[in-house]
């Protein structure tokens, strides 16, 4: 008889006062608006690894969200994921102060050039011995083109075109311009690397161009872990190809379904199920009892804005719901924002007629997430019953009122899981990419390898 899943944790957090769950940084116990402060954040990544979590994920964006009401209004007055700084910057401040705990960050690679952007994620691998994870993403709002110099992003499938090519070129850098033993550090010889052993990487796409030698030396992970969390056709795809974390969201059956799907291409592309991880976000509310996990609930909910949560969904959707009479079928207009957001308000979507009335109804902690709500057993039920009936690995933990709302998984809902048997007691050693998937290194099955030395990718020496 096999032994029991563990079960994984990711923090979802944010370079902001407010990203999903919106309103409860008005809350009188919340420490959101100390994101400005370095202490905040290493005191944060310090409880996590205390309760063993596996990283701290990072979400970000980079325009403002003002589609409601055409304009960044009510983003500014709520706070809703603005003002908002740059997630990669915090990833040194949280490893100097931790040994373990993976630290994965969201960059939107449509504005990155590739060869930088490669150079910066490798340096942090470098720094953190190992533990960097990159959420890829191509944006969903018209606000951070025009931030960029242009009229409006790309449409959404063509978005993930040039994500495929910017993906190929980054392969080559990570993995494709150095050998394992380029770097000898001959002291005596004074021979540092030996330039026979880097390779020049050339690349001409369809939309990245470039003919350079990698700037950085190999780092531990030489590739971080990418995460992903594309539910579309398309997207699903994209992570079938290239993602090893994946974000996934809806009812425990859309779940499930999701799971076989994206399993399924992966498995057609020649990849395995042990090489995908699969985490479904959850608001958790833990007490140490029924009774004042309800309470807290209910207070968490007196200071939520599910306002400030459709506000969000417009943006999410390209959809201004403001213009919407309450009570009215929301229509499906041809936007290019989050097409699976966009589907699951349709009209009869999941067999209901929505309309905006129905959508802030859904909103009581300011997003739509339905929080599970008990004691840490009551919890580990709900837990369980998703790893095993639904076949996810874990969970994106989403934030209500902060610190607490990860003390009380660390210090309640953890050691119920652990006395099961489901969580780990210790960290396994090493690379984030080694305690997820027992590697340092993406499998010889990855489309990565493809682009490593003396292989060919699609007819084409990667490295000459």
């Amino acid at each position: 008889m096999s032994e029991p899943r563990q079960i994984l944790f990711n923090a979802v957090h944010m370079n902001c006062i407010g990203d999903i769950a919106h309103g409860l940084w008005t809350h009188p116990r919340d420490e959101s608006s100390r994101y400005t402060d370095l202490t905040y954040w290493s005191e944060l990544a310090q409880t996590l690894e205390r309760g063993r979590f596996d990283t701290l994920f990072l979400a970000d964006i980079i325009g403002a969200n003002d589609v409601w009401q055409g304009r960044p209004d009510m983003a500014l007055r709520e706070g809703i994921q603005h003002p908002i700084n740059d997630p990669l910057l915090l990833v040194p401040v949280m490893a100097a102060s931790t040994r373990h705990l993976g630290l994965a960050a969201t960059v939107n690679l449509s504005y990155e050039v590739p060869h930088l952007f490669a150079r910066r994620l490798t340096t942090l691998d470098h720094l953190t011995g190992g533990r960097v994870a990159w959420n890829v993403v191509t944006g969903f709002l018209d606000s951070a083109a025009r931030a960029a110099g242009l009229d409006q992003q790309l449409a959404h499938d063509a978005r993930y075109d040039r994500a495929d090519d910017f993906m190929a070129l980054s392969y080559k850098l990570w993995e494709g311009s150095w050998e394992d033993d380029a770097v000898v550090r001959d002291r005596a010889a004074r021979v540092y690397t030996q330039p026979g052993k880097v390779h020049r990487v050339r690349h001409d796409g369809p939309h990245y161009r470039a003919d350079t030698i990698f700037l950085s030396e190999p780092s531990p992970q030489r590739t971080p872990v990418l995460f992903q969390a594309g539910a579309s056709g398309r997207g699903k795809d994209f992570a079938a190809r290239h993602a090893e974390c994946i974000f996934v969201a809806g009812n425990k059956e859309q779940v499930a379904q999701t799971v076989r799907d994206i399993t399924a291409r992966a498995q057609q592309l020649g990849r395995r199920r042990e090489d995908l991880k699969f985490f479904v976000g959850l608001v958790v509310i833990v007490g140490e009892t029924e009774a004042q996990a309800r309470e807290r609930l209910e207070e968490y909910r007196r200071y939520a804005s599910p306002e400030a949560g459709l506000a969000h969904f417009s943006a999410q959707t390209g959809i201004d719901f403001s213009r919407f009479d309450p009570d009215l079928p929301i229509t499906n207009p041809d936007t290019q924002a989050v097409k699976s957001f966009l589907e699951s308000v349709t009209t009869q979507s999941q067999g209901k007629t929505w309309t905006v009335r129905t959508l802030l109804d859904q909103m009581t902690l300011g997003c739509r997430n339905v929080p599970v709500v008990g004691t840490p057993a009551q919890v580990a039920d709900e837990l369980v019953a998703w790893v095993d009936g639904v076949g996810v690995n874990g969970f994106n933990l989403i934030r209500t009122v902060v610190p607490e709302c990860f003390t009380d998984v660390v210090d309640l809902l953890v050691p119920e899981l652990q006395r099961r048997g489901r969580y780990k007691r210790e960290y396994t050693p090493g690379t984030l990419r080694a305690k997820l998937f027992g590697h340092d290194r993406l499998p010889e099955r990855h489309i990565a390898a493809t682009y490593r030395p003396g292989v060919q990718a699609s007819g084409e020496a990667v490295a000459a």
